[in-house]
């Protein structure tokens, strides 16, 4: 399949910047959690508590962003969403308190919740190799994954926690300022000419396909929170053969975040040609293999095994928004996109009382790694309930 030339031009560009912003400022409190808990006086399974709600408002709130984007329009929402995260950020490295942290951390979540149910609706509007759009889309929300760890280990050594939530946010701020006159829009309908008609509809055998993605998003929601929260404190203590600087950690966490999250192109670009069954079983086994001997390793070992495990987990991405685009039409797809959001954070976000409370009886962290193997037995589910569509079926929301 030829890619066409309309998928490097500027349209998606400021939504893949986005994406990669919208995913760095949910995890600079992931690498910065350790330094503040000190700070404050407290343990790290006592502080991370105090960003819970932000995740949880990451995923929840997404539903009244969808609906607000469709009163009033994409692009306008899509503008709040920069300005929204940057203060929130410069005001939580301002915090005098853990109250105050966790407001801001909550206000960042707010925000950050914006983007996926508008920013991807945006992103689908052009059927236009769609999978391998949305895996490159899927590369910048990643490399805002790996780029957090690092940068933020990196600012912290500069000068301290503080920091590594005030210049990020700064940057976003200045982000939103570009974002005001660049042209991204272009593919919303929120306005139809007159005459125009829609003629999407619901494809057969929807309902069933929605049942296999819940279990999909909640597998992946709850995988991918686990390991982009946890990654960064679990090499600082389980690659102290290879380093104990928490920089290093951070440098090697962000490599293997950013060297998996190329698996989203490949995997996009292979259900852009054939149907999602195989490509999902293939996923969810080599998740349950990856994620159970990372519990077992340590050092390089455990390096090697974590970056297929995150591999398979980022693969996973684009193929369940390949799906709901695929069933849903596009009148509906927002409102479908933020319910799959809402799902897939909030089961993300209980990663946090779960891992504190884990710690908090005596467990290791390598034993919740352990726990987390069984996870993708539900992609496996979801693959094996998920109606099978040729590529011709699957254009035909086009």
């Amino acid at each position: 399949m030829a890619l066409n030339k309309e998928i490097f031009k500027s349209k998606d560009i400021p939504l893949n910047i986005s994406h990669f912003l919208d995913h760095f400022v949910m995890l600079i409190f992931a690498k910065a959690a350790f330094d503040s808990a000190v700070f404050f006086g407290i343990t790290y399974a006592k502080i991370i508590l105090y960003g819970t709600f932000g995740l949880i408002l990451f995923g929840a709130a997404a539903p009244i962003a969808s609906m607000l984007a469709e009163r009033y329009s994409r692009r306008l929402l899509l503008i709040i969403f920069p300005y929204g995260v940057g203060l929130s950020s410069i005001f939580a490295g301002a915090s005098q308190n853990l109250l105050q942290l966790g407001i801001c951390l909550s206000l960042i979540g707010l925000f950050a919740s914006i983007y996926h149910p508008v920013g991807i609706a945006m992103l689908m509007k052009n059927k236009a190799n769609l999978g391998f759009r949305l895996g490159l889309n899927g590369v910048w929300g990643n490399m805002g994954v790996a780029a957090a760890p690092l940068i933020t280990g990196f600012l912290i050594l500069l000068g301290n926690w503080r920091l590594a939530f005030i210049l990020p946010g700064a940057a976003c701020l200045l982000f939103g300022l570009w974002l005001i006159h660049s042209k991204y829009d272009g593919y919303q309908n929120s306005m139809k000419g007159k005459g125009q008609i829609d003629i999407e509809t619901f494809s057969q055998g929807w309902e069933r396909a929605m049942l296999s993605l819940v279990l999909i998003t909640v597998a992946g929601g709850f995988t991918f929170g686990a390991l982009t929260f946890l990654i960064p404190r679990y090499f600082e203590i389980y690659l102290s053969g290879i380093s104990e600087n928490i920089a290093i950690t951070g440098l090697l966490a962000a490599s293997i975040y950013a060297v998996a999250s190329f698996s989203q192109i490949i995997s996009g670009w292979i259900i852009d040609k054939r149907e999602y069954k195989g490509i999902l079983l293939f996923i969810g086994f080599g998740q349950i293999i990856c994620i159970y001997f990372a519990a077992q390793t340590e050092n390089f070992t455990l390096l090697l095994i974590m970056l297929f495990g995150m591999a398979f987990v980022f693969g996973q991405i684009p193929i369940g928004d390949a799906i709901l685009s695929a069933h849903i039409p596009d009148k509906y797809r927002s409102q479908f996109l933020s319910v799959k959001f809402l799902l897939n954070l909030c089961i993300g976000a209980m990663i946090l009382p779960l891992t504190s409370i884990l710690l908090t009886v005596g467990y290791q962290l390598n034993f919740l790694f352990l726990l987390l193997s069984a996870v993708p037995v539900l992609v496996i589910l979801g693959a094996v309930i998920l109606p099978v569509r040729t590529i011709n079926q699957s254009n035909s929301n086009s």
